[in-house]
């Protein structure tokens, strides 16, 4: 009696197994924070973090510069001297969180993009990017360690900008 019973329980969650994918997939796409798509002044604010210049080359205000300038360069958005003035907030910084590595535990670097209404405060998206230590060799000189760095701002700047120029039937 047992054996048919786990029988019947097994044949009836196989039989549900291929319905759980299709339920997930008719999850329809939460909105996009309106402001997001139809902002056109920013404010970059440099929120710090983690910068270690032992780890790459420059000054902790790196990442706030570098950001600074592609997102000047790309010409989407009029960049303003204040909150006041911009219907966006960036607030760039760098963030380490702890990674165990063989038997010693190494900071695990991302790049973060909070996006927030200056009226509010409230952070309406956030973006996160890591910045990634591929194993070998090659990582003990800081020209390559620069370059994931460089990436991983890159990737930032990749994401808001595939962020924004979402249809506006999504964010509806």
């Amino acid at each position: 009696m047992l054996k048919v019973n786990l029988a019947a329980m097994c044949f009836g969650i196989a039989m549900m197994l291929p319905v759980v994918p299709s339920l997930r997939a008719q999850t329809p796409a939460a909105p996009l924070p309106s402001q997001i798509l139809a902002a056109k002044k920013v404010f970059i604010a440099n929120a710090g973090g983690g910068f270690d210049k032992e780890m790459w080359t420059g000054e902790p205000s790196r990442t706030y510069n570098e950001f600074y300038a592609a997102i000047g360069t790309w010409g989407r958005y009029e960049l303003v001297g204040s909150p006041a003035e911009a219907d966006l907030v960036f607030q760039i910084s760098i963030t380490s969180s702890a990674r165990v590595l063989g038997q010693e535990v190494v900071p695990w670097f991302q790049v973060r993009l909070a996006i927030l209404d200056p009226k509010t405060n409230v952070v309406l998206w956030a973006l996160d990017e890591f910045i990634p230590e591929k194993p070998g060799m090659g990582m003990i000189f800081k020209k390559n360690r620069d370059k994931e760095f460089e990436d991983g701002l890159n990737r930032i700047v990749s994401d808001l900008k595939a962020l924004t120029v979402q249809p506006a039937a999504i964010a509806k």
